[in-house]
């Protein structure tokens, strides 16, 4: 690895469920919490949006 590497933005390990968590400190608990809350808000988003196209279109072909 060279020293140029050095300055590309770290990824993140991916969250997986089920995952031991003895390891994590407070604040790495605590930033995991944040993070799945603001997946649970994009999923729940993208339900919304979904099931409200699903009701237009349900509405359409009833009429």
């Amino acid at each position: 690895m060279s020293f140029i590497d050095d300055d590309l933005p770290k990824k993140k390990a991916a969250y997986e469920i089920g995952t031991d968590l003895s390891m994590l400190s407070l604040d790495e608990l605590k930033e995991r919490v944040e993070q799945l809350k603001a997946e649970i808000a994009r999923i729940e988003a993208e339900v919304a949006r979904k099931a409200s196209g699903r009701a237009a279109a349900e509405g359409l072909f009833r009429s």
